[in-house]
């Protein structure tokens, strides 16, 4: 992986109208990620504002997320030690025992944690479950996805991405620094 530009940007398609903006910063310890998704999604909007912390290795070490939609406003704090064990809202949460990682329902960006974190090598994979936080309610659950590195295509890294709760796979595309370009039925790189 190359590196991370200073922000990015996601134009959300099919599955939901809307836009994600993303800055991103290394820091002494890691990274910090501030972002903001606006979206409708089957006619419900919602806005969501997020901050996620992460470790040298790419393992998520905590995430703020406030949000607000017709179900009301929301706020979800998830800190972690980067060892599988997670407190959502300062509870511990045992249902997400081994994740290393917070995915966004909201987001597109998040998808680059477990990629970075991996550094699949092509023809392998791995499974990598991770804390997924809703778009609406801002509620946390356990989300079981598996990434399969495919052959690169034109400088870009390629991916067999399945979710099988949501019965969901597509090809993920990623730029040189492990940020999704193409995110079949769900988003597209803008910036």
């Amino acid at each position: 992986m190359t590196g991370l530009p200073a922000h990015a940007a996601w134009q959300h398609r099919d599955a939901r109208d809307g836009y994600e903006v993303v800055f991103l910063e290394v820091t002494p310890t890691g990274y910090r990620f501030e972002g903001h998704t606006s979206a409708v999604e089957d006619g419900e909007p919602f806005a969501v504002r997020y901050a996620v912390v992460l470790d040298r290795r790419w393992r998520t070490r905590s995430a703020r997320v406030c949000g607000r939609s017709s179900a009301g406003v929301h706020e979800a704090t998830l800190e972690t030690g980067g060892t599988g064990r997670w407190l959502v809202n300062g509870e511990l949460a045992p249902e997400l025992d081994g994740c290393l990682d917070v995915d966004l329902e909201s987001s597109s960006f998040t998808n680059a944690f477990p990629v970075n974190r991996l550094g699949l090598a092509v023809g392998a994979q791995a499974a990598a479950p991770a804390a997924y936080v809703r778009a609406l309610d801002l509620a946390v659950e356990r989300l079981e996805q598996r990434y399969a590195r495919l052959p690169d295509d034109g400088g870009c890294s390629r991916y067999d991405y399945e979710s099988p709760g949501f019965g969901f796979r597509c090809e993920l595309v990623y730029d040189a620094a492990g940020l999704v370009l193409d995110y079949p039925g769900i988003a597209v790189r803008s910036a």
